[in-house]
């Protein structure tokens, strides 16, 4: 089939699938919806592959997909997925590309192969490649669905069976640094401030002015008295206002801007612009509020950006907002308190109106919602079509068109721009939505870690793996482990397990050795006397035993002196300590290790390290007084038998 003549063909099919889009009926058919078609579908044109055929069936489903579902930004990714796939088989096929079809079961080898080569192009973590075979797998098994479209078998068990490639890895955005976000809030805040002003002086100076006819074309004044009384249009400054080369120099410097070089060629649809800029806020200009929401709510892009006048209600110290989060299919309705203001901030001012004049960043939501209310209420009295949110513009096409829309922000406003206008530096990707992981970040802090409290408005499984993943909750995290960590160290090394013991002192052991050991004076006068003496150690009060419940005599005692803290071991206990070394090293041949250990090793430990100690004359004097029979050890009968347990 000649071009020309296949080029007519799918130009009729694609008037056909734009009028479906015209009034498409949802799932369901539950009333009418109307669906924003993305430019870049509308600039899909089959006849530019070889394969037109087979482009022309996957664009087929692609704009019925994308009218029943009504997504927006994410219908490029199949665009991307078709055209990816016609050039793939234009260049395996060459001319035969023609005939290729979703009927033909020799593709099947084709779209393995394509789909296997995706990756090649891209990081080796990156997700694009398993969701570009997705969204080419729902194209086909939407086809498949049909009884009137025809698939391939092979295609369709293709298509519905398990992906071949990967996910891939997801790199979370980090939240901006506090800096970062400081200078965001101020940034926007002044933003605010300089567009106020802009519109007052605007307005202000239209009202000076008079109809262009009977003034003059190049005053500006009076062209902006034409505009504001919509005397004339933007497509009046293309026809009646005289060439640029005839302009006086304040026009061609209003038109240009400052610091900028004025060009003829755009000198009048850049003066239309700078008119309407002057009485209208512009796309750039309502970032500052975007940023200021979010900062002052903690809610996402589209849910601060999501609101019309009917979902504010103002409250004597705050305001309530009806928000809609369109992912989740979520409408909350949220009140956000304003804050005392502090005694070091500055006054703020009103005007003869009771117009309240914010000189410094204030984080209330009311006074944000406020602003915005009253910088937009002109542009929203003329687009009355536009009810679901406050972001409304005022635009002029390059065709010198106005337009007053909902605000989108493009390439030439984008955040990024922004950014760069406010003298804004940040580190990291330049997206909006690490302002939200910010607040968050905020939020978690102030509410110690707990994610319960942190993720208020999702899932904690939602907080955990994609807020949680920032740089500063890390840290916190990392911290918090380390402080838990040398806490309990601290705590061990702080522990006294065993006994306190005098072997240093010089001479014989005086009460003013025992107290100088940390002992009051009334223990070391009863240790000194006997009368704490529990036969291995004496005990500074058996009263207060780590084993027994306070108040109640130690039941233990002598078998865990050596591992008590209230323990004392001074010089006339070696003789004790030896006999029970004897005591253990008996049960050592009647216990396993491991029982051994369980039950003793701490004692053992600690008995060794006590000896060991000792000098061999010490230890010599001590074995000569058992002999004599001068020391014996007491023990409880259950001592003897544990081992029989």
């Amino acid at each position: 089939m000649p071009k020309a003549r296949r080029k007519g063909r799918n130009n009729e099919d694609r008037d056909r699938l734009r009028a479906v889009l015209a009034n498409p009926v949802p799932p369901g058919g539950i009333g009418p919806r109307v669906v924003e078609l993305p430019q870049a579908l509308l600039a899909v044109e089959p006849s530019d592959f070889c394969c037109s055929r087979l482009a022309m069936q996957l664009a087929d489903e692609w704009v019925e997909y994308v009218a029943a579902t009504a997504i927006t930004k994410h219908a490029k990714v199949y665009h991307l997925a078709i055209t990816r796939l016609c050039k793939y088989v234009d260049k395996e096929l060459g001319p035969a590309a023609e005939t290729a079809s979703l009927t033909d079961r020799n593709l099947l080898d084709l779209l393995l192969k394509w789909e296997l080569s995706l990756p090649e192009s891209y990081a080796p973590s990156s997700t694009y490649p398993g969701t570009l075979a997705a969204c080419l797998r729902v194209l086909i098994v939407r086809r498949d669905d049909h009884r009137d479209r025809p698939v391939a078998p092979d295609l369709a068990r293709l298509a519905r069976g398990p992906a071949l490639l990967g996910s891939g890895e997801k790199m979370e955005r980090d939240e901006f640094k506090r800096q970062e976000k400081r200078a965001l809030v101020r940034a926007a805040w002044h933003s605010v401030h300089a567009t106020r002003a802009r519109l007052e002086e605007g307005w202000a100076l239209a009202g000076q002015g008079r109809h262009p006819d009977q003034g003059s074309w190049t005053s500006i004044p009076d062209l902006l008295w034409g505009f504001a009384h919509e005397q004339i249009t933007p497509k009046d400054i293309h026809r009646v206002v005289p060439p640029p080369r005839e302009w006086p120099p304040e026009l061609q410097e209003f038109a240009a801007g400052p610091g900028r070089v004025f060009v003829a060629q755009a000198a009048r649809r850049q003066l239309a612009r700078k008119l309407f800029a002057r009485l209208y806020p512009n796309s750039f200009d309502l970032h500052a509020f975007r940023i200021l929401l979010m900062d002052a709510t903690g809610y996402a892009s589209e849910e601060v950006t999501g609101f019309g006048e009917a979902e504010v209600e103002f409250l004597p110290k705050g305001v309530r907002l009806t928000l809609l989060k369109n992912r989740a299919g979520l409408r909350r309705h949220r009140a956000f308190r304003d804050r005392p203001a502090r005694d070091d901030e500055p006054v703020s001012e009103g005007d003869a109106d009771g117009q309240l004049t914010v000189n410094w960043p204030r984080r209330e939501a009311s006074e944000v919602v406020r602003q915005l209310m009253d910088m937009t209420a002109r542009v929203r009295a003329k687009a009355p079509h536009v009810t679901h949110t406050l972001f409304v513009v005022a635009t002029i096409r390059n065709n010198y068109t106005a337009v007053f829309d909902e605000w989108k922000p493009v390439c030439q406003s984008s955040f990024g721009s922004w950014l760069d206008a406010a003298g804004v530096e940040i580190t990291g990707d330049r997206h909006i939505g690490r302002m939200r992981k910010s607040v968050k970040v905020e939020k978690a802090i102030v509410t110690e870690g707990r994610i319960s409290a942190a993720a208020d408005d999702h899932t904690e499984e939602t907080f955990a793996t994609h807020y949680a993943q920032g740089t500063t909750l890390r840290i916190m995290s990392g911290r918090t482990i380390a402080t838990a960590q040398q806490h309990w160290l601290d705590k061990a090394l702080d522990r006294v397990d065993g006994p306190t013991v005098i072997s240093d002192a010089p001479g014989e052991v005086d009460q003013a050795v025992l107290e100088d050991s940390g002992l009051s004076v009334q223990e070391a006068e009863d240790i000194m006397a006997g009368q704490l003496d529990m036969g291995v150690s004496h005990c500074r009060n058996p009263y207060q035993s780590p084993y027994s419940r306070p108040g109640e005599l130690c039941a233990v005692a002598p078998l865990r002196c050596l591992e008590c803290r209230n323990a004392w071991i001074l010089p006339t206990n070696l003789p004790q300590l030896l006999l029970f070394k004897a005591h253990l090293e008996r049960l050592r041949t009647v216990l396993t290790p491991q029982a051994f250990e369980r039950l003793w090793g701490q004692s053992w430990v600690n008995l060794r390290a006590v000896l060991n100690d000792r000098t061999p004359e010490e230890l010599d004097q001590a074995r000569k007084h058992i002999e004599a029979g001068q020391a014996v050890l007491d023990l409880p009968l259950a001592a003897n038998t544990e081992f029989d347990a």
